[in-house]
């Protein structure tokens, strides 16, 4: 699904004249399977955020390759980039970063407006999915009404709903207490094996990374395979 080739990628701190870079991603090269969980766990500052960017067609690495399903996405330009993500990736984030002034299901419904689905067919398909992960009963309920459990699966059903092949988690649990943790990996699991969607999680936390089929580890810059798992 997704291959990566020597990504090399630095930033520059420091005045203008007088910058220095310091690399943040040296040689990565590795790959993710069709339908494969995977996490890319690390310490703050490992470089697995830019990691996710890079991957994601948010930041241009200084060298190397990325490809999604056979097509190279990293010499995209921006526009590129983001109709690409419109159409094969999903995002769930820590925060939510769910829309305030919209309700469940309008926050769900978003993606398929800019994609320029009709309201009838959009209507349909974001009942559907709210239905089919427990939040029929909340899509009226705007997101400082809801419980973060709730906000993080609201947020997992907005990165569905265009059926993505790729979905990128980044923390997805780093806001939420053990139990609601586990109701959402659970979640996760669940809908890899009934959809078969790739999902790329980093996290810092080895539990959360444990639960994917296969661990890679970041530090300083580098990766390396940390094995396969069980899901549990």
């Amino acid at each position: 699904m997704i291959s990566v080739r020597n990504l090399n990628h630095s930033f520059k701190i420091g005045k203008k004249g007088k910058e220095k870079e310091v690399p943040v991603l040296k040689g990565l090269t590795f790959d993710v399977a069709d339908g494969e969980i995977v996490s890319i766990v690390g310490k703050s500052g490992s470089g697995k955020s830019t990691l996710l960017h890079i991957m994601a067609g948010f930041l241009t690495p200084d060298s190397g390759e990325i490809c999604v399903k056979g097509t190279k996405t990293s010499s995209f330009s921006e526009a590129e980039n983001a109709k690409f993500r419109l159409n094969h990736f999903g995002f769930v984030f820590q925060n939510f970063q769910l829309m305030p002034g919209l309700t469940a299901f309008e926050n769900v419904e978003l993606p398929l407006k800019l994609k320029g689905i009709g309201k009838s067919e959009r209507q349909k398909k974001v009942k559907e999915l709210m239905k089919s992960i427990g939040l029929t009963e909340v899509q009226d309920h705007y997101p400082n009404e809801l419980s973060g459990g709730q906000q993080q699966r609201v947020s997992i059903a907005r990165a569905l709903i265009t059926d993505p092949p790729v979905i990128f988690a980044d923390e997805p649990t780093g806001s939420l207490d053990s139990e609601t943790e586990q109701d959402v990996l659970l979640l996760i699991q669940s809908l890899n094996k009934a959809r078969g969607i790739t999902f790329v999680i980093i996290t810092h936390d080895d539990e959360v990374a444990h639960t994917a089929d296969r661990v890679y580890r970041m530090h300083d810059g580098e990766l390396t395979e940390g094995g396969r798992h069980h899901a549990v």
